[in-house]
């Protein structure tokens, strides 16, 4: 571990982008359940109000407001909809933060880049004069020309916008694009910047380790992984990954498990024995060969995430 760890923060959406998920549905009884789990885990922030779903998820803000549990909320609003000054409007009075979406790709609406940048400056505007704590993301940031996405990022910072979030929308970009996008977008950006990847090539984890080498501050997680198609960067293998490379995160890696597995329950999907950290598999050893020095063949301690190493023959 370094002497004085860089802070990384994980923003967890599983309560957001979890929900895209095929057949899973989660109750605000549920919701309530995994926040406080979330909480007790060490995770300072959650995404629970998706856009195009402010009435409906404002209704488990208002209630999880009634616990008064310590945890920040946030959610997204798509700056291009005609509904975005209300939507505005209404998560401004009970959310903590929240982003203003904007997509990249001409082949999404506003379909002009111009028209893209007057938009999303029209309505950051807006939202500064009644909240502080706004911020922007960009879908589809990977899949158009750097050169726009710069121009775009460099326009909302100028506003004062307090978070700016890169989204590998569709999950194509390998480690090393991603490292190179964020360190020009590091390089012009005054404001904090996240990462949100997906997994459609098995690569969200590595993408986000590599965003954080090249700048990030921050990272979007889900429990599991959950999330679209292939889901997004997991919780439980980016804050190991982190912790392993020497940055702090604040999260209570031998809570992870625990959570991992209430997650599955709620959400009926369940966890590969041969997933990473959290998998039923991790810690067994099967193979001869590894017997006489089974720390070798593991990548950090047991003890690390609550766990004993156990030797098998079947």
């Amino acid at each position: 571990m370094k002497n004085n760890p860089e802070k990384i923060t994980l923003k967890d959406a599983t309560l957001r982008e979890g929900l895209d998920t095929p057949t899973v549905t989660f109750s605000i009884t549920q919701k309530l359940k995994i926040s406080i789990r979330l909480y007790k885990a060490g995770i300072p922030e959650i995404e629970v109000v998706a856009p195009g779903q402010v009435q409906r998820d404002l209704e488990f803000v208002k209630r999880l407001k009634t616990t008064k549990l310590k945890i920040k909320t946030s959610g997204l609003v798509y700056a291009h909809q005609d509904s975005c000054e209300q939507d505005i409007n209404d998560v401004s009075r009970y959310l903590d933060r929240f982003d203003l979406l904007m997509p990249i790709s001409e082949k999404r609406k506003p379909h002009d880049r111009n028209a893209k940048i007057d938009r999303i400056s029209e309505m950051v505007s807006y939202a500064l004069d009644g909240h502080s704590d706004v911020g922007v993301g960009f879908p589809n940031a990977t899949q158009t020309e750097s050169s726009f996405l710069l121009r775009i990022v460099e326009q909302c910072d100028s506003l004062g916008v307090r978070r700016v979030t890169i989204y590998d929308t569709n999950g194509r970009a390998d480690p090393f694009e991603i490292f190179d996008l964020m360190k020009k977008i590091r390089e012009k950006c005054r404001s904090p910047i996240f990462f949100h990847g997906h997994n459609d090539l098995g690569l969200a984890t590595a993408n986000s380790l590599a965003a954080v080498y090249a700048g990030a501050n921050g990272l979007d997680v889900t429990v599991n992984g959950l999330g679209d198609r292939a889901g997004n960067a997991s919780l439980e293998q980016v804050a190991l990954c982190l912790h392993q490379k020497g940055f702090y995160t604040g999260i209570a890696l031998t809570k992870l498990r625990g959570l991992s597995k209430l997650v599955a329950q709620e959400s009926g999907v369940q966890i590969s024995k041969l997933s990473p950290v959290v998998g039923e598999y991790i810690f067994k050893h099967k193979s001869p060969g590894h017997l006489d020095n089974l720390e070798l063949f593991e990548a950090y301690s047991p003890d690390l995430i609550g766990v004993k190493r156990k030797v098998t023959k079947r």
